[in-house]
C-alpha cells in the first residue's frame, strides 16, 4: 500500500494508533506528477506539504540571467514544500517540479491545521521536520561559503545517496553551485585520483 511508506515515515518521530491513521489518510490527496510537470511556480503561494512515494520532486530558483539554481531534491521518502510561502502564505520564490514521474500524496496547509487540532502529535512531527530543514538549509549556506565543490559534491553524496547515478549531471552541479562543464571536469579528476 501506497501509505505504508508514508506511516513508516511518520513513525521515525510519533506513534499513531489505527484511528490516528484514519484521520490522516482523510486529510490525504494522491497526485501523480508527470516528468516536467509543476507542482509550484514562483510567485504562487505554496498550499501544500508533499510526500514523494516514488519518483523525484525538486525545488529551485531561477536567476535573472535564466540560470536555474536547485536548493533541494525530494526522492522518494522524502517531503517537498516551499516552506516561506507554506509557513506564511505569501508568494513563493520556488519552483518545484518533478524530474520523472512522480506518485506523492499532498497534505493541504488547511487540512494539516484540522489535523493539528484532531490529532496534536502531528504538531510535534511537523516541527521536528521544519527544525531539520531549517538546519539542512543554514548548513548549506555555510558549505556554500566555505568549502570547495568536491566538499560540496561530497556532502551531496551522503544526503542524496540514491540519486547519484540517477540524476543527469547538469542537476548536480547546479546543486553544488557549479556549471556543468565544471562538474564533467571535477568528477573525471576525482575518478582518476581513486
Amino acid at each position: 500500500m501506497a501509505f505504508d511508506l508514508l506511516l513508516n515515515n511518520i513513525s521515525r518521530h510519533i506513534q499513531l494508533n489505527d484511528d490516528e491513521k484514519e484521520t490522516l489518510f482523510g486529510y490525504l490527496k494522491p497526485k501523480s506528477i508527470k516528468r516536467k510537470e509543476f507542482i509550484l511556480s514562483e510567485g504562487e503561494v505554496c498550499k501544500y506539504s508533499t510526500f514523494v512515494i516514488s519518483g523525484c520532486l525538486r525545488g529551485y530558483t531561477v536567476d535573472k540571467n535564466g540560470t536555474e539554481h536547485v536548493l533541494s531534491f525530494a526522492p522518494s521518502d522524502w517531503w517537498m514544500a516551499d516552506m516561506y510561502s507554506l509557513l506564511s502564505q505569501k508568494p513563493g520564490h520556488l519552483n518545484i517540479d518533478a524530474l520523472e514521474d512522480t506518485e506523492a500524496v499532498q497534505l493541504s496547509k488547511i487540512n494539516q491545521e484540522k489535523l493539528y487540532l484532531q490529532v496534536p502529535k502531528f504538531e510535534h512531527f511537523f516541527r521536528i521536520l521544519t527544525e531539520k530543514s531549517l538546519v539542512a538549509n543554514q548548513q548549506r549556506i555555510i558549505d556554500n561559503m566555505s568549502l570547495t565543490a568536491e566538499e560540496r559534491y561530497s556532502i551531496f553524496c551522503q544526503r542524496y545517496p540514491t540519486l547519484i547515478d540517477h540524476l543527469p549531471q547538469k542537476q548536480i552541479a547546479s546543486y553544488i553551485g557549479v556549471t556543468p562543464e565544471f562538474f564533467s571536469r571535477m568528477r573525471s579528476e576525482m575518478i582518476r585520483r581513486s
